[in-house]
C-alpha cells in the first residue's frame, strides 16, 4: 500500500476493510472474534475493540497456519465451529459465508471457499474431484498441470476450532517460502480420514487488496453492489455510476438521487426524499418527501423532518429544519433549530461560532428570514416573527415582531460624478 497506514484500516465505503469484515462475522452472529495483528497494531487493536473483537498478536509473520495458531491462546475455551477470514477481503457477504459454514452441518469436517478465477495468478490452487476438496497447492510449489487449475483459494475456511488447530499442529515449512500455510492442513485432514468440501463463491466478492488499484477496484465493486441492493429495494438513481455510498448509508424505497451525489457516514433518506444533483451529505437524516439541492451539503447532526425544502448552495451543520420550512439558496444554517414552516430567505447566515464556542439560534414556526440576514447567536426568533432583508440580529425577537438591524439609506444626487473624478485623478497622478 507504501502508507503509514495498516493496511486493513484503508477504507472502502468510508469504513476500514477489517469492520467490513467485522460486520460481516456480526451479521453470522459470530459467538467470538479475534482479530491476529502484528507486534505493535494498536490502531487494528483499538478498532477490533470498538467492533467487540479480541486481539491477538501474530509475534512473527510464518504465514497464515501461524497467524490462525496465534488465536488459539484466545479460543482455549471455545468449542465449536471456526471460520477464518481475512482483513483485507472487504467485499464477502453474508450469503456466501453461511454456504461456507453450512457444509459443516451437511458431510464436511473442512470447507474451504474457493472461485473460478480470470487469472488465478498468485492464488493457491484448489485440486478437487467433484465438491470433494483434496488439497491446496501453493502457486510457488504448484506443478505445470497444477497452474493450469483455475479454481483458486480465497483463503477462507471453516472447521470445528478444536479439529483445525490441531490439524495446524502438524502443518511444515517445508516449502518455497519456508512458511506455515492454512492451506496444508486440507492434505492433512484427508490423511485423517477427514471430509474437506471446496464451496465456489463468486470472484469479485472475494478481492484481496494489496496495493491501492486493487483498493480502487474494491470500492468500485462495493459502489456497484450496494447501488444494485437499493435500486432492487425501491430506490431511484438517475445515473446510479455516479452516486457515491458509505457502508451505512440507508435510503427508504420512492427515494430519488440525482447524479453525483456523495454520501458519506452516518446518512439515513426516508421515503419519497429527493436528492438532487451535486450534493454532499455525511451523517445527517432527511425525512420523508424532503428536497435536498442541488449542490447543497449537509454536515454532523443535520436532520430534515417531512417535506423540508432545501435548496442550491446552502449548507447544514447540526441543525434540525421542522417539517415544511424552505431554504432554497445560499444559506448556512449551523447550530440550529427551524420551526415548521419557517422561510430562510437567499444569504442568510446563522453567526454560530465567536471564535472560542459554538453557539445556537432559535427561529420559530412560521418565521420569515429575509435576504442576506446574518443572526448572530445566540439569539432567538419568535414565532411568525419577521427579519427585514439585510439585517444583523443580535437581540431575540420577540414572535410576530418585525426586526430591522440596519442601517439607514442615504442618496446623495450628483455624488456618483466627484467620485469617479476623484478616482481618475488619483490614477492619473500614480501613471505620471
Amino acid at each position: 500500500m507504501k502508507s503509514s497506514l495498516p493496511k486493513v484500516l484503508h477504507p472502502i465505503a468510508g469504513r476500514p476493510m477489517l469492520a467490513h469484515v467485522l460486520a460481516v462475522a456480526r451479521a453470522l452472529n459470530a459467538a467470538r472474534t479475534v482479530v491476529v495483528t502484528a507486534p505493535d497494531a494498536a490502531p487494528v487493536a483499538a478498532l477490533a475493540k470498538e467492533w467487540g473483537a479480541e486481539t491477538a498478536v501474530q509475534d512473527r509473520q510464518l504465514g497464515t497456519g501461524h497467524a490462525v495458531l496465534a488465536a488459539r491462546p484466545a479460543l482455549a475455551d471455545f468449542d465449536g465451529n471456526l471460520l477464518v477470514l481475512f482483513g483485507d477481503a472487504p467485499l464477502l457477504t453474508v450469503a456466501t459465508l453461511s454456504r461456507l459454514t453450512a457444509r459443516l452441518n451437511e458431510d464436511a469436517d473442512i470447507a474451504a471457499l474457493g472461485f473460478t478465477a480470470t487469472d488465478a495468478t498468485g492464488y493457491g490452487r484448489m485440486v478437487t474431484e467433484g465438491d470433494a476438496l483434496i488439497r491446496i497447492v501453493e502457486q510457488k510449489d504448484a506443478s505445470p498441470e497444477e497452474r493450469r487449475i483455475t479454481l483458486a483459494f480465497a483463503g477462507m475456511l471453516a472447521g470445528r476450532a478444536a479439529t483445525v488447530f490441531e490439524l495446524l499442529d502438524d502443518v511444515g515449512n517445508q516449502n518455497a517460502q519456508g512458511e506455515f500455510y492454512l492451506t496444508d492442513l486440507i492434505a492433512i485432514a484427508r490423511g485423517r480420514g477427514l471430509k474437506c468440501a471446496a464451496v465456489k463463491g463468486v470472484e469479485r466478492e472475494m478481492l484481496g487488496v494489496n496495493s491501492r488499484v486493487q483498493l480502487a477496484e474494491a470500492e468500485a465493486a462495493f459502489q456497484a453492489r450496494r447501488r444494485r441492493e437499493l435500486m432492487e429495494q425501491g430506490v431511484s438513481f438517475l445515473a446510479p455510476e455516479t452516486v457515491f455510498l458509505s457502508a451505512d448509508t440507508v435510503i427508504e424505497p420512492d427515494a430519488s438521487i440525482g447524479p453525483y451525489v456523495v454520501f458519506g457516514p452516518g446518512v439515513t433518506v426516508h421515503a419519497g426524499a429527493q436528492v438532487r444533483a451535486f450534493c454532499h451529505i455525511e451523517h445527517a437524516e432527511i425525512g420523508m418527501n424532503a428536497i435536498v439541492g442541488p449542490f447543497a451539503r449537509l454536515r454532523g447532526g443535520a436532520r430534515l423532518d417531512d417535506g423540508v425544502d432545501i435548496g442550491n448552495f446552502v449548507e447544514l451543520k447540526n441543525a434540525h429544519l421542522e417539517s415544511g420550512v424552505k431554504a432554497h439558496h445560499l444559506t448556512y444554517i449551523g447550530d440550529a433549530h427551524v420551526g415548521a414552516r419557517a422561510n430562510i430567505g437567499a444569504g442568510t447566515i446563522t453567526c454560530n461560532y465567536d471564535g472560542a464556542q459554538k453557539h445556537r439560534t432559535e427561529i420559530g414556526a412560521g418565521a420569515f428570514i429575509g435576504s442576506n440576514a446574518a443572526l448572530v447567536a445566540p439569539v432567538k426568533i419568535g414565532q411568525e416573527a419577521i427579519v427585514a432583508a439585510g439585517s444583523v440580529i443580535t437581540e431575540d425577537v420577540q414572535p410576530n415582531a418585525l426586526a430591522i438591524g440596519r442601517a439607514r439609506q442615504v442618496t446623495k444626487p450628483g455624488r456618483a460624478e466627484t467620485i469617479r473624478a476623484r478616482i481618475r485623478s488619483r490614477k492619473n497622478k500614480g501613471n505620471q
